[in-house]
Parts: structure tokens; sequence; C-alpha cells
């Protein structure tokens, strides 16, 4: 029996894709996860499964940042993109950071099932609506995502509660450690990415942003 991943934290969606995915796999085993953290588990506890299905929007996620992320940790498990997002661009960005499809959410059930089928067969598949046009990431942005897969979990969960502006007080609060850990990770990160301090891994991180927005204000007392 398959098992297949689902990570997206609107319960109304992730019912409608584990259906989608019984309805190509009747004999998968679908387990959900309403965010990255949880994500991160759920494929600890499943190495071998066969597909994830993965929103861009949810807690734990910034732009393409949790895709690089998973992409660099786990290769073998091909991941589907859910967005919102209708933009050809999006999409192919998605693939060109190694989404092996790329599903708006107002993509019908049909097209769904046949977008999982096709990546369980080893292809890649974009609404006919968003094909077209090339996939290549500006340099900034593959150099950036090289850097990020190559975070641990735990890393990867501070670099993106940094990118959302928190203080290292309040990172090592939601974590349950002490702030000389989350300065110990900050340094890992900052080697990593090879910046200096934590404007700049903001910014670093601002390059997997869907559309290059803003990055949030860093606090001005706060060193790695």
């Amino acid at each position: 029996m398959p098992d297949v991943l689902i990570a997206d934290d609107h319960p109304l969606f992730r019912d409608a894709l584990q259906r989608a995915v019984l309805a190509a796999v009747p004999d998968a085993r679908v387990h959900s996860a309403d965010s990255v953290y949880n994500l991160l588990g759920l494929i600890d506890q499943f190495p071998d499964a066969e597909l994830l299905l993965l929103d861009l929007h949810m807690p734990g996620a910034r732009g393409y940042s949790a895709l690089v992320h998973i992409r660099g940790q786990f290769p073998g498990l091909p991941t589907i993109v859910v967005s919102g997002h209708e933009d050809a661009s999006v999409a192919r960005r998605a693939v060109a950071h190694g989404a092996s499809a790329y599903i708006p959410k107002s993509t019908a059930g049909e097209d769904i099932i046949t977008a999982i089928r096709k990546v369980l067969d080893g292809d890649v598949w974009l609404p006919p609506q968003l094909l077209g046009g090339g996939a290549e990431l500006k340099p900034d942005e593959a150099a950036v995502a090289e850097r990020v897969a190559t975070l641990t979990p735990q890393q990867f969960r501070v670099l993106t509660m940094i990118a959302e502006g928190q203080l290292n007080k309040q990172i090592a609060y939601d974590l349950g450690v002490s702030e000389a850990t989350v300065k110990a990770h900050m340094t890992s990160i900052m080697r990593k990415l090879g910046v200096n301090n934590r404007t700049q891994v903001a910014l670093a991180a601002s390059h997997l942003a869907l559309d290059q927005e803003t990055m949030p204000p860093m606090p001005e007392d706060e060193e790695g």
C-alpha cells in the first residue's frame, strides 16, 4: 500500500486532495499535515512515501522555501505543488525548484487525479493554461535555493522564523530551546548561506518569495 503525504493547512482542500489521491490510487494510505513542521515529522515517519502534495502557503513556508528544503533533504520524494496562484511564472518556478507538477486550487478534480497519476508514472504535469515558456531561475534565486537545501530541519525552521521578523527569544520560546541554541543555529545558517548577519539571512530568504515581496523589518539590536 503506497503512502501519500498531503501538506495543506485548509481542512476542506486537504479533504479534496485526499479524495483525489484515493481516486487515483485506491489502495493508498494518505497522511496529512497542516504545517511544514508536522510535514517533516510525517516524512521521517514514512520515509518511503511515494508522493507529496505540498501547499506553498502554510505555517512554516514562505514562497518556495519549503519546496526547496524538502527537495534538498528528500530528493527521492516526488512533490506536487498546490497553490491558489494561477500565474504561469509561479508554476514554472515551482518546476524549476524541483516540483513534478503544479496544481492551482481551482483545478477540476479530474485534472488533479490525472496529475497524480502522471507524476507517479514519472512525468511532469502542468495544467494546459500554464504550459509554455521556460523554467530558468535567476542566478541569485538558484544560489539561495541550493544553500537552503543544505539546512537541517531545525535550521530551516529558524530561517523561516527569522524571515518572519521574529526575535531570538521568540524563536527560542516557540522551539522550546535556549537562546544560546538559537544563536548556534544562526551561526550555522549564516555559514551555509554565506552571509554575515540576520538581515542578510532574511534578504537571502526573500529570493524564494513568490513575488519577491519586501522582507519584514529586522530588530536593530539582535546579532546572530
